[in-house]
């Protein structure tokens, strides 16, 4: 027991010795004999020390009456996410300070020490609740494609944008980051993966998902999981694989070619629909759209020099930071010298650009 869970024997019979982990028996020799609920209970405890807690804590969570090994599962997995989150986050922060010291700029003792505590999710995550919004003429398409649903389910919620309030909503969104920018009064939210929803089948008249495929680690399982949950699953994701797709955006055409980089190996738009057994219907970004997401700003290339407006788009942190300040670098100079108005001078007349986001309805 002791080799395969990668602790000692002493720490064994310490935990036997204080009561929190005891072999439900011993053999005639006196060796002891643990069964399959003793290593459960073990594997619960042994994952609570490591991420952080105190024996006395962890006794009392794993001593709850009212959760059962699936229960703390789901909490393990919560709290892992949200370390997940924070070191994703810190990663942030030591990749700006690298960046500033690699062209001589000294961050403040405050900017040092602000990774570890709060100030570090104010920084990286305040931008996106204050350019990440609902688009209400987008809402329109995805509230129609609802129908007739009471029951909503919205995976991958993010902050809550796009849940309708006149249905019964709940939220799933494995960042604790995300589910902490929820305002107050939103849905319920689960800390759960799409790929592995907690609920039964058809437990839910329709699930939504709005701009989170991406961020899926398996996006075609976390779709069939959406279509076993509900009778009505509607999705606003991004094609991939149209003809020309690389070319139709001026931003990641001509400034950031690494965004094409990102989705090497993506499932094309045909696998996503098939997941749902559904339909893809075509959704323009209009100029002026109030949801800042990577392409939103098509028509206001201006955006796209704004920190805050970068900071809420995940694209800009995969890319990393030296393709981000060349990007940057390079529009602010085309902008500056007209050569951006001279290339992309169609653009003035439309009121709406069909960009590649798409609408999967099943």
């Amino acid at each position: 027991m002791a080799e395969l869970a990668g602790v000692s024997v002493r720490t064994l019979h310490h935990y036997d010795g204080i009561g929190l982990v005891q072999p439900s028996a011993r053999t005639a020799a006196g060796y002891r004999a643990y069964s399959a609920a003793d290593v459960e209970r073990l594997r619960e405890v042994l994952a609570y020390r490591r991420l952080g807690f105190g024996l006395r804590e962890i006794a009392d969570l794993v001593d709850d009456p009212a959760t059962d090994a699936v229960a703390h599962l789901y909490r393990l997995r919560g709290l892992l996410l949200e370390q997940r989150d924070r070191a994703g986050a810190m990663v942030t922060a030591i990749d700006r300070e690298l960046e500033a010291r690699a062209m001589g700029i000294r961050t403040t003792p405050e900017e040092q020490l602000g990774m570890f505590g709060a100030q570090l999710y104010e920084a990286i995550g305040s931008a996106y609740p204050a350019t990440r919004r609902t688009e209400p003429r987008i809402a329109a398409r995805i509230w129609e494609a609802l129908g007739d649903a009471r029951t909503v389910l919205n995976v991958g919620a993010g902050t809550g944008s796009y849940e309708p309030s006149d249905r019964d909503v709940t939220a799933v969104e494995p960042s604790a980051v995300m589910r902490a920018q929820r305002p107050g009064g939103s849905a319920p939210c689960v800390a759960a993966s799409a790929e592995s929803l907690p609920f039964e089948d058809r437990s839910f008249d329709a699930a939504m998902a709005v701009s989170t495929v991406h961020h899926w680690p398996d996006p075609v399982a976390g779709l069939r999981e959406m279509r076993r949950v509900a009778r009505r699953v509607v999705v606003l994701t991004y094609d991939a694989g149209g003809p020309g797709w690389r070319e139709r955006f001026w931003l990641s055409r001509d400034y950031l070619p690494e965004f094409a980089d990102l989705l090497a190996g993506w499932p094309s738009l045909a696998d996503l629909t098939r997941a749902i057994g559904g339909r893809a219907e075509p959704v323009l970004i209009p100029w002026d759209c109030a949801d800042g997401f990577f392409e939103a700003y098509w028509r206001r290339p201006e955006a796209y020099l704004d920190d805050h407006v970068r900071r809420a788009v995940s694209v800009w942190t995969r890319v990393g930071p030296k393709a981000e300040q060349r990007a940057v670098n390079s529009l602010r100079d085309d902008l500056s010298s007209g050569r951006w108005a001279e290339r992309n001078r169609d653009l003035v007349a439309l009121d709406a650009a069909e960009l590649g986001l798409r609408l999967l309805v099943a």
